[in-house]
């Protein structure tokens, strides 16, 4: 075989995947990263002609998914309601983080809701996008028992808008959030794209079950390519303010109890931020040649509460005061992604440990007082 050729002739990230697989040199060989860096050149060449919208550009994900597409090339108009569900400031930090890059000149942002399809289609229009990756949601398990249809308008009405839009105005492909709590209670694990999901325990696991569907149902009737990413438990730098390990850090730094919600035996499949965005991309770039794809987007290595809050204790390097409650109704009692699917057909490989992730997240939270607590 002339080895020479798999570096300009990969055409996919699942071809390079199965090519790193039947080569034995090593990962630290320099042939092989130059392999890889040959790769990750044609990703960018890729993007570079891509025009894309990305709906929650403002949340966390949004945020960091939008500086990753900028950095490829691609040219990206963010949109954002401002959901009041945790501060505007934060969100406004984040936008700004995105407009001071070195590639804003290619980004624009829109304050927009979803819902209004003729708004989505002008901001569409606008760059002539040729794809869109659906983040916006209104997220959480515990909130969405209390307000169910404000969760069902805003993500399953939301999407079909989304979706709408996208092939009024001639989009390429779609990408679309969905989530592990599809899964509810899964006896079995790890958690896999082939298992049921009809049995959602929350208001907001029913809407992305449905968003699912939705994105089934529109890919048959349009030929629109639509791929659905459960994401596993996502932390990293700008976490929302309040999810576990963000909250979690906050407080013990600050000698303040933490409530743990059962026996900390429940677990969870952390995701880091940068995994998740890698995943995202790659699905943008998979999908023409699926049509219709759920893939799940985890780390593969579950963690048990108890484990969480000791590593944060470590890692803040005091002893966390816990208050211990019931559990709570919603919440389901593990997560893990089986990765099998998204490892073979878009190369994703998680390549961030949960001590490391969580360690990151503290040095950016320690690093930005003036956002954490403002």
């Amino acid at each position: 075989m002339d080895t020479w050729r798999p570096a300009f002739f990969i055409e996919s990230l699942q071809e390079f995947n199965l090519f790193v697989r039947r080569e034995t040199i090593g990962v630290g060989d320099q042939y092989h990263l130059l392999i890889l860096y040959c790769f990750l050149e044609r990703i960018t060449l890729m993007l570079s002609n891509e025009r894309i919208l990305v709906t929650g550009a403002a949340g966390f994900i949004g945020s960091h998914l939008c500086q990753s597409l900028l950095a490829h090339g691609a040219r990206v108009i963010g949109v954002d309601n401002f959901d009041p569900f945790y501060s505007r400031a934060r969100k406004d930090y984040n936008i700004g983080i995105v407009k001071n890059s070195d590639e804003h000149q290619r980004y624009s942002f829109r304050e927009l809701d979803i819902c209004e399809t003729d708004e989505l289609v002008e901001a569409l229009g606008s760059i002539d996008a040729t794809g869109v990756i659906h983040l916006a949601a209104k997220a959480g398990v515990r909130p969405s028992i209390s307000d169910p249809c404000g969760y069902v308008r805003a993500n399953v009405l939301g999407t079909q808008s989304v979706l709408s839009a996208a092939t009024q105005t001639g989009c390429k492909r779609a990408v679309c959030a969905s989530s592990s709590s599809v899964y509810g209670n899964n006896k079995k694990v790890p958690f896999s794209e082939s298992d049921e999901v009809n049995h959602p325990i929350s208001p907001y696991a029913a809407t992305k079950v449905s968003c699912e569907l939705a994105g089934h149902a529109h890919h048959h009737l349009t030929e629109l390519p639509v791929a659905m990413l459960r994401f596993f438990t996502v932390f990293g730098p700008r976490q929302r303010p309040d999810l576990a390990i963000s909250l979690f850090l906050d407080k013990v730094s600050r000698g303040e109890a933490i409530n743990k919600f059962g026996d900390g035996t429940t677990s969870r499949d952390y995701t880091f931020i940068d995994d998740i965005v890698a995943g995202v991309i790659r699905s943008y770039q998979c999908i023409d040649e699926h049509g219709f794809r759920i893939w799940n987007l985890g780390g593969d290595h579950p963690t048990t509460l108890n484990e969480l809050i000791s590593t944060i204790g470590q890692v803040v390097g005091q002893e966390p005061d816990i208050n211990e409650i019931g559990m709570q109704p919603g919440d389901v009692e593990r997560t893990w992604a089986d990765l099998e699917r998204s490892g073979r057909e878009l190369g994703y490989l998680p390549t961030t440990s949960i001590r490391e992730g969580v360690e990151r997240q503290w040095d950016w939270m320690r690093s930005h007082q003036e956002v954490v607590n403002p």
